[in-house]
């Protein structure tokens, strides 16, 4: 899962970052909200839930968020403010964020909200991603095979990956798409990071007999065809 963090106090921003990142998720932080509708404009990146505070340098988080609702995405969003009255609740939660959380606030809470957060989120799609003969079970987050319900064991970098092909069967990814959904943005993975680790993955699916389902495309990219199993 991977969150856009959107916070300009850096004790604070490295903070949740750190938390974050222990529990799993993918955090890109900025420290600027024209900064971070660039990331938000960015087609190759996909978020799947927003962390932003209020006052923030060039586009506040509130501006922020109606931008995004204008455009009619529905990104789920958590508001960090110092601000508490009961006015300022209801700008944030009529701008369109999902939910709000007062400064100062423990990361427990934050890590439970995110979980509300998310859980509303899946209630919207369905339980289960089908694609071919692997299923995406979201409420476990696992992984398996139509005629084979035990769980394809996968490292968390795997499971994204595999996931990320699921969501764009016998589609051409290219080096770039995958590294922008997959890495923080500002690192510097390693040139064949991308190839390392589809490699890691194909070595785990033929313990299925699946690993023929990742194909490269010679000078393009790798296509996930799930119709070859």
């Amino acid at each position: 899962m991977r969150i856009l963090l959107v916070e300009d106090e850096p004790d604070l921003g490295r903070a949740i970052k750190r938390v974050l990142a222990q529990n799993t998720y993918v955090v890109d932080w900025v420290q600027d909200g024209a900064e971070a509708w660039s990331y938000l404009e960015n087609q190759q990146t996909i978020y799947n839930l927003g962390i932003f505070d209020w006052l923030l340098p060039n586009l506040s988080g509130v501006e922020l968020l109606q931008k995004l609702r204008q455009r009619e995405d529905n990104l789920p969003v958590l508001m960090l403010t110092a601000k508490d009255s009961i006015n300022d609740r209801v700008q944030g939660l009529d701008a369109g964020a999902d939910d709000y959380l007062i400064k100062p606030f423990g990361m427990k809470e934050l890590l439970a909200r995110l979980r509300a957060l998310k859980r509303r989120s899946q209630n919207l799609m369905p339980s289960n991603l089908v694609v071919g003969k692997f299923i995406l079970d979201y409420a476990n987050n696992q992984i398996y095979l139509e005629n084979n319900k035990q769980e394809i064991t996968l490292t968390l970098k795997e499971f994204k990956l595999l996931e990320y092909f699921m969501r764009h069967p016998n589609q051409i990814l290219n080096r770039d798409q995958i590294l922008a959904q997959l890495w923080e943005w500002n690192t510097d993975p390693i040139s064949n990071v991308v190839a390392a680790q589809i490699r890691l993955l194909r070595r785990k699916l033929a313990i299925y007999n699946a690993q023929g389902t990742i194909e490269t495309i010679y000078g393009l990219g790798y296509r996930f065809s799930p119709n070859l199993l």
